[in-house]
């Protein structure tokens, strides 16, 4: 079992449930899933940047990528339907505590000028949305193979039903927001 499912079922679930009163442990909001994903805007004209995006995605993810496509045409930025235009992962079980685990105690504090991640970026159902503006700031990546620095969006799905838990759950996990 990973480090951060063993906090979680040691002393994360008896924290929220003393602070929320629940009455069943089911009723304990818990990680469902982390849904990572990298937008290769670059990728309609050149398919060497996305094939390196999913090479960057599937070692910080540690399991394969899926390449997303575009649903529809857009023709301001030059884009049909069906084109490659990112990737994405999504990790759930083991994966995600320990994905979870590395980016809020290896990569977020290597992040320049950090002072937190931003608190109010809930989106009123319990799920957390975070905005990486590089890859390096895993340990994984070789800077010197990185051809282009891309961003990711890393969404946190939890089971809560509200902000307020969500926030609590994320917090007992480690993550710095700021204040």
């Amino acid at each position: 079992m990973t480090r951060l499912k063993e906090i979680y079922k040691n002393e994360i679930m008896a924290g929220m449930q003393k602070k929320f009163g629940y009455k069943n442990e089911m009723q304990i909001p818990k990680l469902d899933k982390i849904v990572i994903n990298m937008g290769v805007g670059e990728a309609k004209d050149n398919a060497k940047a996305l094939e390196a995006a999913v090479k960057d995605m599937e070692i910080i993810a540690g399991q394969k990528a899926v390449i997303t496509k575009a649903r529809k045409s857009v023709a301001n930025f030059k884009l049909r339907e069906g084109v490659a235009i990112g990737c994405k992962v999504t990790l759930r079980g083991e994966k995600m505590y320990e994905f979870a685990d590395r980016l809020i105690n290896l990569a977020l504090p290597r992040v320049r000028d950090f002072r937190g991640v931003n608190p109010n970026a809930f989106d009123g159902r319990g799920n957390y949305a975070l905005g990486v503006k590089e890859q390096l700031i895993f340990p994984e990546i070789e800077y010197d193979k990185v051809d282009k620095v891309r961003g990711m969006d890393v969404i946190f799905v939890t089971t809560a039903k509200t902000d307020e838990e969500a926030r609590e759950l994320l917090t007992l996990f480690g993550m710095p927001f700021s204040k």
